[in-house]
């Protein structure tokens, strides 16, 4: 079966489900595992080359809307009748929910199912931690200028509830907001985490946020509680979150977690 991935979350689902031997070509942002790196790559994510695509001739495409702007794929997939699967995950059971979709396209449902039950266990024992926890204020940065931060509707509300805190942001219902920073400061976040979309940590500088008008109103700036993670932990919807989680949650609440650690809670390594 060859199979394309328009989007790293997709990539990452296929890898989790052991098909990676069957993708041909990936987005330019597929990056993990490692080995994604080498395939032939068809374009940003957000403006793939379906002429290449549909010259590689593919069994499946896997398409994606958890940006805006990636429905102009799926439509020009549809317009060019390509086999494909378009996901759309906004919360953790949509990623669980995705795998097994995902699983059944690609002959895999009883490796879906039980990285499933694996997955919802886990995130069941961080809840069960969780409840011992007096939430901690997180903002969540998206994006500098204009700022994006996810809301109520997003997997990151859920995460932050997992590792004991509570996203600033969560009363808003959307997925992803546009704000303003009066307002971040307004609701004085505890703690501030910048996960810039396609942004290393190693380009990411704690002054991009204590260099703002009334920064040092939030408790996160006056307690030095700036931190710079790694976006591909956090803003790609795929069990990956489970890493990011493990390193998030000690983070917050040192006595209640287990201390972080690089290894992966479904694949054990």
């Amino acid at each position: 079966m060859n199979i394309v991935s328009l989007c790293p979350s997709n990539t990452e689902l296929l890898a989790y489900l052991g098909r990676l031997d069957d993708v041909i070509a990936v987005d330019q942002s597929s990056d993990w595992p490692p080995e994604v790196k080498r395939l032939p790559n068809v374009g940003p994510d957000l403006r793939i080359d379906i002429d290449q695509v549909e010259a590689l001739k593919p069994d499946l495409v896997v398409a994606s809307l958890s940006v805006p702007g990636m429905e102009r794929n799926v439509e020009e997939l549809a317009r060019r009748r390509l086999p494909h699967l378009v996901l759309a995950p906004n919360t953790l059971d949509d990623i669980a929910s995705d795998l097994l979709t995902l699983g059944e396209a690609i002959g895999e449902t009883q490796k879906a199912a039980d990285l499933v039950r694996r997955y919802r266990e886990f995130l069941a024992e961080y809840r069960e931690r969780a409840a011992a926890a007096e939430p901690v204020r997180l903002y969540w940065e998206w994006w500098p200028r204009p700022i994006f931060t996810p809301g109520g509707g997003n997997w990151l509300s859920e995460l932050s509830e997992l590792a004991g805190g509570r996203n600033v942001f969560a009363d808003c219902p959307q997925a992803s907001i546009q704000t303003e920073w009066d307002e971040v400061v307004a609701r004085n976040p505890a703690h501030i985490l910048l996960v810039w979309v396609g942004v290393q940590t190693k380009k990411m500088r704690p002054s991009a946020v204590t260099q703002r008008p009334k920064a040092n109103e939030t408790d996160a700036v006056r307690n030095g509680r700036i931190h710079l993670l790694e976006e591909a932990l956090y803003c790609r919807p795929s069990p990956r979150l489970l890493v990011g989680l493990k390193k998030l949650a000690p983070l917050l609440h040192p006595s209640l977690f287990p201390p972080a650690d690089d290894s992966d809670p479904l694949l054990g390594r």
